[in-house]
């Protein structure tokens, strides 16, 4: 990415089931659907959303090899999309285990999310 437009960071978490791509989707989420940018096209090359380029940064506590990249991907409607998964987030205590919810333990898992918009 030569140009960063703007960045935005974003929490999301799983508290029942162990999914670190429902905690990854919602940091995602979090970070992207609370902004309207409609001058954005103005910086960017042929004024279409296509051609901008979004990096995701996934901070990942556990379970990285699970991650379903191609569903964090989906969360964002334009451009060329790359995700870069490192360690950081958190497992913790929920304090509960629901066999409804298919929790293996008790854990909730936190993903941090960084999403930069350029060109």
């Amino acid at each position: 990415m030569e140009k960063i437009i703007f960045i935005e960071t974003g929490v999301g978490v799983d508290v029942h089931g162990q999914d670190v791509t429902t905690a990854a989707v919602r940091a995602v989420v979090d970070a992207i659907h609370k902004n309207s940018m409609p001058g954005i096209t103005v910086f960017l090359p042929g004024h279409d959303l296509n051609n901008m380029k979004v990096n995701i940064r996934l901070a990942v506590p556990l379970d990285k090899e699970a991650l379903d990249i191609d569903r964090v991907k989906a969360e964002i409607p334009y451009g060329t999309v790359t995700v870069e998964v490192i360690d950081g987030g958190m497992a913790t205590p929920s304090g509960i285990v629901l066999k409804e919810k298919n929790d293996k333990n008790d854990l909730m898992y936190i993903v941090n999310a960084s999403v930069e918009v350029g060109f």
